[in-house]
């Protein structure tokens, strides 16, 4: 099996031990890595006994470097706490000082798939819809999302780009919602979760369709938020994703003072693609300009990127140019 990965020492290591052990450990991992180690399982099923040694030569090594004063921590901290102060006082102090705990039944969304999701909140209210979508990844937010009305997306991507600090009332309508899914209990705490960004996020990951369907809704509902979300959506860096053809014709509708500011700030690999597209006189003469301007203040780079954006999407909207594009979205 040649090298043993730390995946694969992982999964031998759960081998070794006990089904009661492996899976309390297994218990306390994210999905992504149970999913990992499950496959990591299968391929490690004919090792070696020079091998399983190996690897419990290393997890003793690493072992010994590991101390234990985190294990229990609040339980001796409160313990001191109530020797220093009494239980009262102890008990309001540590009310303040101990972190918030993420509500289990959030963390339960992680366990499941879309359909899934999509069949508990499709009747809820929508800022409910919306609080589950924003503590969603944005992949698995999208694949919600499109799984719902097509009239009611607008309005959930709007939700989720203004939601801001959520009460405890709503986290716990939130949870008996998912109980009635999950079946287990959670503790409660505030949250912040939403923004245009996150909204930007879920928005990118669903298909070109439906991006372009939710996009002209959010417009309806607000013009401004709708501009910042797709602000938010397609960056200085998407341009990169142009071919040639169209870098070029982007390059030749921007003024080139605006190009030497935005290029002074670019990634060099975009920067030299960008440069690449124009005559080789045109070029030179950006660079020289560059060299000349020295040090510019990183607002004025990005107030130049950003015009250099609101050309490409004139462009793309009179067809001069494809900006993005998604796999999968077929005519």
């Amino acid at each position: 099996m040649g090298g043993t990965s730390g995946c694969e020492a992982a999964a031998i290591l759960l081998m070794v031990l006990s089904e009661d052990e492996a899976s309390e450990v297994l218990s306390r991992l994210e999905p992504d890595e149970v999913q990992q180690l499950g496959t990591a399982m299968f391929g490690v099923a004919d090792v070696s006994e020079t091998q399983v040694e190996g690897v419990l030569d290393q997890f003793v090594d690493r072992a010994r470097a590991r101390t234990t004063i985190g294990f229990g921590a609040d339980v001796q901290i409160r313990g001191m706490m109530s020797r220093a102060l009494g239980q009262d006082r102890a008990e309001n102090l540590m009310a303040r000082i101990t972190p918030a705990q993420q509500s289990n039944a959030l963390d339960a969304l992680k366990w499941m798939d879309a359909p899934t999701i999509a069949r508990l909140i499709e009747n809820e209210h929508p800022q409910i819809a919306a609080l589950v979508l924003a503590h969603l990844d944005p992949p698995i937010a999208a694949d919600v999302l499109q799984l719902l009305d097509d009239d009611v997306q607008p309005d959930l991507v709007y939700r989720v780009a203004t939601l801001g600090p959520v009460s405890a009332d709503a986290l716990e309508e939130l949870e008996l919602i998912l109980l009635r899914g999950v079946g287990q209990s959670a503790t409660i705490t505030t949250a912040r979760r939403g923004g245009a960004a996150e909204a930007a996020q879920i928005v990118n990951n669903t298909r070109k369709i439906a991006e372009a369907r939710i996009i002209k809704g959010l417009a309806k509902l607000d013009k401004s938020l709708s501009r910042q979300i797709e602000d938010e959506m397609f960056v200085f860096d998407n341009l990169n994703d142009l071919d040639d053809k169209g870098l070029g014709a982007l390059m030749r509708s921007v003024p080139s003072d605006v190009l030497v500011i935005a290029l002074k700030g670019a990634p060099p690999a975009l920067r030299l693609r960008m440069l690449g597209c124009m005559s080789a006189r045109a070029a030179q003469s950006i660079q020289d300009e560059m060299a000349e301007k020295g040090p510019i203040r990183l607002a004025e780079v990005q107030d130049a990127q950003k015009e250099i954006l609101t050309v490409a999407r004139d462009l793309a909207d009179a067809g001069t140019i494809m900006l993005g594009g998604k796999s999968g979205d077929y005519v």
